[in-house]
């Protein structure tokens, strides 16, 4: 069982609302939209992704990383580590 399970049709609905936003911005460009109101909505956009990324962090982080650290040894420095390179990753973005 993964730390969102019990959030899991939450995190799917908005999954979902973000899969329409892009959709939505397909439309813009298809209508050739002004480019500033197309900027505007990959701003939501990625700002909804940014949510649900840290969310699952949070998630991440709360479950797997709390239940490695308490058991110790290498699958705790191994879940660290892991959540270190997530992060950055998501900093890089």
């Amino acid at each position: 069982m993964r730390g969102y399970t019990g959030d899991k049709d939450a995190y799917l609905k908005r999954l979902r609302r973000i899969e329409g936003q892009i959709r939505g911005l397909q439309r813009m460009v298809e209508d050739d939209q002004y480019c500033i109101d197309i900027l505007t909505q990959i701003s939501a956009a990625t700002k909804a992704l940014q949510a649900v990324s840290l969310g699952l962090m949070d998630e991440h982080l709360r479950h797997c990383v709390a239940e490695a650290i308490s058991q110790g040894g290498d699958t705790a420095e191994e879940k660290v580590r892991e959540a270190s390179d997530a992060i950055a990753r998501l900093v890089r973005s």
